[in-house]
Order: C-alpha cells, then sequence, then structure tokens
C-alpha cells in the first residue's frame, strides 16, 4: 500500500481490477433519509483519491436519481472507476411506491439503455441481476444480459442475491465476475454453499450492508427512535423494538475489540469482511455506503486492520444469535431458495 491508498483486487477471473473496498453509493440520494450533494460529492472524490475505484449504484436508487446523481463524477474519472448499477425492480406505473422484479429480455434492453442515458456513458463496466425472477429461468436472463456484452453496452456480468445453484447455471452461460449479497458479522448464510461455489468458479464477493446498514457502527440502536421518519432501515425487522434491543447486546464483542485495537465499532466489523477474503480463498471487495469524508476515510483504514484467530473466534457466534430477518419481505432475497 502506498499513500495510503488500499490495495487493489480483481473481480472474477477476468474482471476489472478494483480497490479492495469499494463505495455504497445507494444513501447518497435515497434510503437513508437527508443527504447532502456537496458533502456526497466531496467523498465520491476522497474515496477516489484513497484508491476506491468501484462505484456501486442500481437504477432501483432514487427511481434512476441516484445515477443521475453521480454521473457527473464518473464523467470527470471515467478512465479512473468501475462503474456498477443493477438492473430487474421494475416500477409498476400504477404504483410507484412499489418494486416488482423483472428479469425478462425485452425489459433487461430498456433497462441498460435508461441506464446508459442517466450515467451518461458508453458502456457500463459491471452489470448486475438485481433480484431474481424465479419465472424467467436464470439462464435467460444472462443469456440476454450477455448480449449487452456482444453489443458493447456491458463489459461484466454481475448477480446480486442468487443460490450457489443459481451462480452455477449462470456461469454456464457467461463468465461472472462478480456475486453481491449481504454479508456481515450480522448476516453469514452466504457462507454455507454460495462462498464456496463462488470460490470454485472464479467469481468475486462483494459483501453489500457489510456494516449492517450502520447498525454495527453504533450510529443508531433503534431505527424507530433514533432515525427520520423516511429513513428504510425503519422497516427492517431487526433495527426496530425487540430486535434492536437484543441486536444491540451483540455488539458487545465488537466493542471490546474496537478498544483493544484504538479503532472504531464499525472499522471492527468491516476488517472482519475484509478479512473473510483470506478465510474463504477469494477475492471479497465489501461496498459500505457513505455520504461523509470522515467515514470514507475511517472504512478505507479498515483494510490496514489484521483480526488474530481468537479475535475472530471472539466474534464468531454473532450472526447465529441475531434476532429479526434482513428485510420484512425476504422473498426478494435468495434465502428461501437455498
Amino acid at each position: 500500500m502506498t499513500d495510503g491508498k488500499i490495495p487493489a483486487a480483481r473481480l472474477g477471473d477476468d474482471g476489472p481490477e478494483v480497490g479492495v473496498q469499494g463505495l455504497g453509493c445507494m444513501g447518497m440520494s435515497f434510503a437513508y433519509g437527508p443527504t447532502d450533494a456537496g458533502e456526497s460529492r466531496a467523498t465520491l472524490e476522497r474515496a477516489l483519491e484513497l484508491g476506491v475505484t468501484l462505484y456501486d449504484t442500481a437504477d432501483a436508487y432514487g427511481a434512476g436519481e441516484n445515477e443521475k446523481f453521480l454521473s457527473p463524477f464518473f464523467k470527470a474519472h471515467r478512465d479512473e472507476v468501475v462503474i456498477a448499477t443493477k438492473f430487474a425492480l421494475a416500477i409498476p406505473p400504477d404504483d410507484p411506491t412499489r418494486r416488482i422484479i423483472r428479469n425478462d429480455r425485452p425489459y433487461i434492453r430498456q433497462a441498460v439503455e435508461a441506464s446508459l442515458e442517466r450515467l451518461d456513458v458508453d458502456v457500463i463496466d459491471l452489470y448486475y441481476m438485481h433480484r431474481r425472477d424465479v419465472n424467467v429461468p436464470i439462464e435467460d436472463t444472462v443469456a440476454a444480459m450477455a448480449e449487452l456484452v456482444r453489443e458493447g453496452k456491458v463489459k461484466h456480468l454481475g448477480l446480486s442475491e442468487v443460490t450457489a445453484a443459481e451462480l452455477r447455471a449462470a456461469q454456464a452461460v457467461h463468465p461472472i465476475a462478480a456475486l453481491q449479497s449481504e454479508w456481515s458479522l450480522f448476516s453469514r448464510d452466504i457462507e454455507a454453499s454460495v462462498v464456496p461455489a463462488a470460490r470454485e468458479l472464479g467469481v468475486a464477493l462483494v459483501p453489500y450492508s457489510p456494516l449492517g446498514r450502520g447498525f454495527l457502527t453504533g450510529s443508531f440502536a433503534n431505527a424507530d427512535k433514533d432515525l427520520t421518519a423516511d429513513d428504510f432501515r425503519r422497516q427492517q425487522p431487526r433495527f426496530t423494538g425487540e430486535n434492536a434491543a437484543a441486536n444491540v447486546a451483540l455488539l458487545e464483542p465488537v466493542r471490546t475489540l474496537a478498544e483493544a485495537h484504538g479503532v472504531s465499532p464499525g472499522q471492527i466489523a468491516l476488517a472482519w469482511v475484509q478479512q473473510q477474503a483470506s478465510v474463504h480463498g477469494l477475492p471479497v471487495i465489501p461496498i459500505p455506503g457513505t455520504r461523509k469524508v470522515s467515514r470514507i476515510e475511517e472504512n478505507t483504514a479498515a483494510t490496514r486492520i489484521e483480526l488474530t484467530k481468537e479475535e475472530l473466534a471472539l466474534l464468531e457466534p454473532i450472526a447465529a444469535k441475531v434476532a429479526g430477518d434482513r428485510y420484512a419481505d425476504m422473498t426478494f432475497t435468495s434465502a428461501g431458495r437455498e
């Protein structure tokens, strides 16, 4: 590591090289309450200075507004950044508050053209299927995505929230560079079969919500009491009521290790995710989200923390004790299909 920059890793066997930590950009314009556009822009620039090159968005974040917000930054640094965006969560015309999953070929072609226009780029570096529509064979979805690669609209393909079997079926159609799923001290179900499949197939893991949507940092203890009414986390079972109270108690070993290392609890939680690369033997590029310069500096510094076997063992029991599901509607995840 030089000049304080984070090291690099490769997305998949043939994917692009990126900083070993990416940046989740959703919260800059969607989901987590009031935003400051100026601070978010400064955060993007500081992230790049620190070696963060993978920037993650989706067409569903603010109904395209997040892609539009990021466009000027991408345009200014096109050769330095890897742009990741996603399709699949469509907005029904009769109810703009809902999302329906679509993986069909006509929708994919419509979605990629809209994302290219909002991002104002000629090609998307990494294009994800955001969620899986079980009514469309995944082979058909990936075949449609592969057409976009041949046409030069997309460079590399990714999947989000898929099972090990779905990943294998997809890889048989076209190389998959990255698999994005929730992975943190609170969410470890993908370790049973998805992570081994990704390792075997040469697919990188891109953990989203590696900080438990901020809960693991201690920035809030109960979503109902601590967060604004428009904050998405108030809808997530883990962060409200009795579940929140039970889960706060689970953070004690995280705080203990943070004190021992002279770092923040969030840095310990993030270091744990980063270290899963060596634990499981595959590239792991988490994408913690932030819109503050101080947080991007804190997050990237976590790549320099190494936890001992004894410290990892202290954190091991946490996930099995977590109260509440990740989402109120878990059909939007791979959990029920694994």
